[in-house]
């Protein structure tokens, strides 16, 4: 039994809230406790630090909650938010709160002040540690925060005090101190706090580093001294969020820094495919560097009832033996077949002797895993290719039965109407019009993604670029982005999109794209892997 599946059946009742520790921004880095408890989430309350991706991992149908803070601007107050987490668990008595933020509850997170009025309240809650950005963003920096001969303590201090009320540290005791010191939330104040604690007789020497969005791909780390704090804040433009880690084992990330600069560093990109696609492209581009926010824009849903185009007498899986060859368009249609096969009771034996054709790569390696090896794969992997392929087929059949058979003997040509295709419901005629005696079996419908939640549309508006696989997609993230921003359905006409930049497959969905005022990049061919080339290229040109 899955961890999931244990919160669902035993925690689902109790009514907690669960104080989760994002972590300091790499979704790697988020606990597998965390994960399983937002996937079951019937309400997600969350900071603004929190990652894109992580808020993605929720379950789609939790309310999400936003009361992030910037620097100088609290969305909600924390007297405000302490009453809501008791709020939600009164009006969900049977389901699972999160409150969800970012590095560790209790390291200068307020999880505290959180779990006191839950105490007050009489809500029953648990706290999900995270990693903490004190120890982790330094290490991504390659730092210790404490090393043999250099540091023998490390000592994590806030750079602000409550509602900004003036730093009061014990500077006289921290500038004494021969640990590393490590000051969270401090960039507004750092020039204050250098000059004090050289003051209180801390060597100006000494090296520190300003560690910005650490462990994301954005993480810049920044040199300095305690005597040139504040000025090279200024020089650098140093924002926050970032740390400051300040003592002799700064001088080890020179040597020990080892977070590469990837191709894609420092890029945001939408990916648009459907969530089950999506996972390929978005660990390829995450592995090159990118931010990826998956915002698919299509969902699909297996049949209870498959129907069949042109119409004619429904067909079972009994009437399977009335076709040659079965051709899978998708790796959605390779699923919902063998779906609908097993419900049915039936496994792969229904297939013997049968020839498989797949429309590319992709869908052939998902038959693969049901244990099915392709007769044939164009080398175009679309549609036409696919329905060339097969009539060429055809027509080669046709050719050698009349030329190797003795006259009065039985033609064993391939029918043209013994082909099955398996598609969704959106699937155009393109394979019908080059095989008009096949028949179509529609086994998986595509619906919409019609809008998109706040925190993805927030994310979506400031994504370097939006990567689309369709005309589909285009069409959809335009209806959804459109409607929630101005309350118009049409998407008629060029509009003000944000990003503005969109990566392509393929000149139909390139052509969709240019209709709503999209910079266009292409690939050079239908794959994602032409894609994903075709990316890197476009963010390493020379300038």
């Amino acid at each position: 039994m899955t961890g999931k599946l244990i919160l669902s059946i035993f925690e689902a009742m109790s009514g907690k809230v669960y104080l989760i520790g994002a972590g300091p921004g790499d979704p790697g880095l988020l606990t597998l406790r965390g994960k399983e408890i937002l996937e079951c989430a019937a309400v997600v309350v969350y900071d603004r630090l929190v990652s894109p991706a992580i808020l993605g991992m929720c379950n789609p149908r939790a309310k999400m909650v936003d009361v992030g803070k910037m620097p100088t601007h609290h969305k909600v107050k924390q007297s405000e938010i302490n009453k809501l987490l008791v709020q939600f668990a009164i009006e969900n008595p049977s389901g699972i709160v999160a409150r969800l933020k970012g590095g560790d509850p209790f390291v200068f997170g307020r999880g505290g002040e959180e779990a006191l009025e839950l105490v007050s309240a009489g809500v029953e809650f648990e706290v999900v540690p995270g990693i903490t950005s004190a120890i982790s963003v330094p290490a991504y920096a390659g730092i210790p925060v404490s090393h043999r001969g250099i540091a023998t303590s490390f000592h994590i201090i806030t750079g602000h005090e409550k509602d900004n009320a003036e730093i009061s540290l014990d500077f006289e005791n921290l500038a004494k101190c021969q640990g590393t010191l490590i000051f969270l939330m401090g960039i507004a104040n750092m020039d204050f706090i250098a000059k004090r604690l050289i003051e209180c007789g801390k060597d100006p020497k000494t090296p520190l580093a300003f560690i910005e969005k650490g462990t994301t791909p954005y993480q810049r780390t920044v040199m300095a001294t305690l005597e040139t704090a504040g000025e090279t804040i200024a020089r650098e433009n140093v924002t926050a969020p970032a740390i400051t880690i300040m003592g002799g084992v700064v001088e080890l990330g020179k040597t020990l820094a080892w977070k590469k600069n990837l191709p894609l560093s420092g890029k945001r990109l939408v990916v648009t495919r459907a969530a089950k696609q999506a996972s390929g492209i978005s660990a390829r581009l995450g592995a090159l560097g990118a931010e990826v926010i998956e915002t698919p824009m299509i969902e699909t849903h297996t049949l209870d009832c498959p129907y069949v185009i042109p119409a004619k007498a429904g067909i079972s899986f009994e009437s399977l033996a009335n076709f040659d060859i079965l051709a899978f368009t998708s790796t959605n249609g390779v699923e919902s077949f063998f779906k609908q096969l097993f419900a049915a009771g039936y496994d792969v034996r229904v297939l013997a002797g049968k020839k498989i054709a797949s429309v590319g790569r992709i869908t052939e390696k998902k038959l693969l895993e049901y244990g099915i090896r392709c007769d044939y794969v164009p080398e175009d992997h679309t549609g036409e290719g696919l329905g060339k392929l097969l009539r060429c087929i055809l027509d080669e059949s046709d050719l050698t039965s009349s030329l190797s058979l003795p006259k009065g003997t039985a033609s064993t040509s391939l029918d043209e109407s013994r082909i099955l295709l398996l598609q969704g419901n959106l699937a155009d005629d393109t394979l019908l019009k080059i095989l008009p005696k096949a028949t179509r079996w529609i086994v998986y419908e595509t619906l919409p993604v019609t809008e998109l939640p706040e925190w993805k549309r927030e994310s979506v508006a400031s994504a370097d670029a939006v990567v689309f696989a369709s005309t589909s997609a285009v069409e959809n993230f335009v209806q959804a982005v459109r409607s929630q921003e101005t309350g118009v359905g049409s998407v008629s006409g060029a509009c003000n999109l944000k990003p503005e930049t969109s990566f392509c497959i393929g000149r139909m969905t390139e052509a969709s794209a240019k209709k709503y005022g999209f910079e266009t990049v292409t690939s050079d061919e239908t794959t994602m892997d032409s894609l994903v080339k075709k990316i890197v290229e476009y963010y390493t040109k020379e300038p």
